[in-house]
């Protein structure tokens, strides 16, 4: 299998992942728990799952983490928490699927922001791939509702966009000897411990019950949707992700993380019972539709370097673009 499409594999697995992570974090929050607090704790389990792989990994290349210090920094600090902060910032002033659909307009972000810095006009392949994908988007999430338009909430919304393509530019950094999962793992644990740091400042609520929760049709510990959500979820969805990332190029990855969209909406009709409509599931076919022409334009561009130069030689802007 070429490393291309073993990237795409990994990019829709890690899609479906992280999809399933409202299914399972909806009966804590409804118990009582904020949307920080579950974020919190997910991000620390996750974190704490991989750290065991990401220290033998790492024995010996102490070095390749000395490099990548303000990787790691920056995938805490924006990639898992400055993301879920602004995006819950989001949600309590416009509704979840008006901010959902901000956040996922990253991949839109990257395809202008390649642009600008290459100073080339998007091939008209990916300009159809956006607007087909970015239709089909609208399509799943059905965006709308009052306060869909209060200033403040679409400012948040427009942050989380900035957020989630910049986690995508990280993911996609060449990885220079430090692993995907110490990357996944190092980073949230940092995002788990500055969410935690955020709440116990009463930045934002921070609250939690521990009684038993409804879960699949039935009582539960609170911890066990925690615990999978953690596992499941975000350990290797986290690590999933970036080592598509790296695979694929930031704007491919982006692309195929608007699947997670889908996702969630076929969970959320499993597992909890809501509706899922005729044209949400038209929206997953147009966004598998734009994911398959933007990535055609990157095998393309590919093809065409690698006809034209060495291998050894091609561009970066080539191989890490996305």
């Amino acid at each position: 299998m070429k490393r291309s499409s073993l990237g795409l594999v990994i990019a829709v697995l890690a899609a479906f992942t992280f999809g399933a992570s409202g299914a399972l974090i909806k009966p804590l929050l409804e118990a009582g728990w904020s949307p920080a607090a579950a974020v919190t704790v997910r991000a620390l389990v996750g974190g704490v799952i991989l750290l065991p792989v990401a220290l033998v990994l790492v024995r010996g290349k102490w070095s390749a983490v000395r490099r990548a210090r303000w990787r790691i920094v920056l995938m805490a600090l924006v990639g898992v928490a400055g993301t879920q902060l602004v995006y819950f910032a989001a949600v309590q002033r416009v509704p979840v699927s008006t901010a959902i659909l901000l956040e996922y307009m990253a991949p839109v972000l990257l395809v202008v922001f390649v642009s600008v810095r290459t100073r080339r006009i998007p091939r008209a392949v990916v300009i159809a791939g956006s607007v087909v994908a970015v239709a089909g988007l609208v399509l799943v999430v059905s965006p709308g509702g009052a306060g869909s338009f209060d200033p403040l909430g679409l400012l948040f919304g427009a942050m989380a966009t900035v957020g989630c393509a910049i986690y995508f530019v990280l993911a996609a950094k060449p990885s220079e000897g430090l692993p995907p999962i110490a990357l996944a793992s190092f980073g949230l644990l940092g995002g788990g411990m500055s969410l935690g740091l955020v709440g116990v400042l009463g930045i934002v609520p921070f609250t939690a019950t521990f009684d038993d929760v409804a879960f699949l049709g039935g009582p539960a510990p609170w911890w066990v949707p925690l615990l999978i959500v953690g596992i499941v979820a975000t350990a290797f969805a986290y690590a999933a992700s970036i080592t598509s990332s790296e695979m694929l190029g930031s704007r491919v990855a982006s692309f195929a993380g608007l699947l997670e969209v889908v996702a969630g909406a076929l969970y959320a009709w499993l597992l909890l019972g809501e509706n899922l409509a005729p044209l949400q599931l038209l929206g997953g076919v147009l966004i598998l539709g734009g994911i398959a022409l933007v990535r055609s334009e990157k095998t393309a561009t590919e093809l065409e370097a690698g006809e034209s130069v060495p291998t050894i030689t091609r561009p970066l802007a080539v191989q890490h673009s996305g």
